[in-house]
């Protein structure tokens, strides 16, 4: 677990890096902020229309294996992008393509990997497992973000593609030494004794329809994801806007919700029970704190209340990471995480449109007044009617000697 760490600790790096020069290059070949937007969308999409069919692999293939290969893969894409800013052969028509081919390279890769670190701790240890997964992607972007910068000055935007396929190829030779842990739920990619034959994406996109914790826990998660969360652009209208603010002011903010996300991560990674009420619970506290947030009457109350919203999300997040990691089957675990990709890409790219048209109707603080009210008004909704369909008692056929309206059964039983 200690090498799976470390190895995506420098993936993540690598990505973060990439992902960061990607926009300037964009910019830098088009010089239209839309065609950046355009690229990021070009990426996203293969885990809109195909997440399902990656998780049903990752099912179906030895996952370290598959980890293996996809890591791989990425890497090859990577250094082939490289190679062409290097010769300054690269174009917008070129950068889609590879950005597609990403994509779908990594609708197998994603559920692969986040699987494979759970086979590495034993079962009681994955929510754990999945905080530690959290802590290592934030202190990679962080230092993914930095070394970007200093990779283009002084090696230009072709050293970043490099790394980043060098960090693949780092993960990519651990995981042929991982060797599960003692208690680990093991995955073969067979099909396990007394399960019918039916292994398709149908069966994971019906098991998870029918289960309710994970209906519910899309639920909070979507209405977080559209009206809150984004405050990467919430909080920068707010600070340049109404606070009046600058780039500063704003670095200084992004820079508490990175600590306040690290935070969470390490408060994360020491839960033993994550269920959907917990990440219920901790949405409407969010919700209620953005709620408070945007009626700061000052820069430094807002730094105060920017710390708890990012120890709240992340702490969320890694709850919910956690029952979807350890809800369904193991051998259905591949196809769950499928269906909730292509759940989160429809999130991913309607929530920031959405969250803008309410701005522009609402300004920044009204835009975060409104959608935190909405975030705890829908969580206390779902709570209660949760409640009342659980304590409705049961009444059978009335018999002669049986009292009008007595329920049969009472709301324990």
């Amino acid at each position: 677990m200690r090498w799976w760490s470390v190895a995506n600790f420098v993936s993540n790096a690598g990505t973060w890096m990439q992902l960061t020069v990607q926009n300037l290059l964009v910019l830098e070949i088009t010089g239209s902020a839309a065609a950046t937007g355009l690229s990021m969308s070009v990426q996203a999409a293969p885990a809109l229309l195909i997440s399902v069919l990656g998780g049903a692999a990752v099912d179906r293939w030895p996952r370290k294996l598959t980890a293996a290969v996809s890591q791989a893969l990425l890497g090859a894409i990577a250094f082939t992008t490289a190679v062409l800013v290097a010769l300054d052969r690269i174009d917008m028509t070129s950068l889609m393509v590879l950005a597609a081919v990403t994509g779908v390279v990594a609708t197998v890769d994603n559920p692969a990997c986040a699987l494979l670190g759970n086979d590495l701790v034993p079962a009681e240890d994955v929510p754990s497992a999945i905080g530690v997964g959290a802590l290592v992607h934030q202190a990679g972007r962080l230092v993914g973000a930095a070394l970007a910068g200093v990779a283009v000055a002084f090696l230009g935007t072709s050293a970043a593609y490099f790394a980043n396929g060098l960090s693949f190829l780092f993960v990519a030779s651990v995981i042929p030494f991982l060797r599960p842990a003692a208690g680990a739920v093991r995955h073969t990619g067979r099909k396990p004794e007394g399960v019918g034959p039916d292994l398709t994406v149908r069966e994971g996109l019906a098991y998870f329809v029918r289960r309710p914790r994970l209906v519910a826990l899309a639920g909070v998660t979507g209405i977080s994801a559209v009206f809150g969360r984004n405050y990467g652009l919430t909080l920068a209208v707010l600070v340049t806007g109404p606070l009046a603010g600058g780039a500063g002011s704003f670095g200084t903010v992004s820079t508490v919700l990175a600590a306040g996300g690290i935070l969470g991560a390490v408060l994360g990674a020491r839960l033993r029970r994550p269920s959907v009420r917990l990440v219920g619970t901790l949405a409407a506290a969010g919700a209620l704190l953005q709620l408070v947030a945007g009626l700061s009457p000052s820069l430094a109350v807002l730094i105060v209340l920017v710390l708890p919203m990012a120890v709240v999300e992340s702490v969320s997040d890694t709850a919910g990471t956690a029952v979807l990691q350890t809800d369904p089957p193991a051998h259905l675990r591949g196809r769950v995480l499928g269906v909730w990709g292509s759940i989160g890409t429809v999130w991913g790219l309607g929530g920031p449109p959405a969250l803008g048209l309410l701005m522009e109707l609402a300004g920044p603080r009204g835009a975060l007044v409104v959608g935190g009210l909405v975030i705890a008004c829908s969580i206390g909704a779902g709570c209660l009617l949760r409640r009342r369909r659980a304590a409705a008692p049961v009444l059978l056929r009335k018999e002669d000697h049986d009292t009008l309206g007595k329920p049969a059964l009472s709301p324990a039983a």
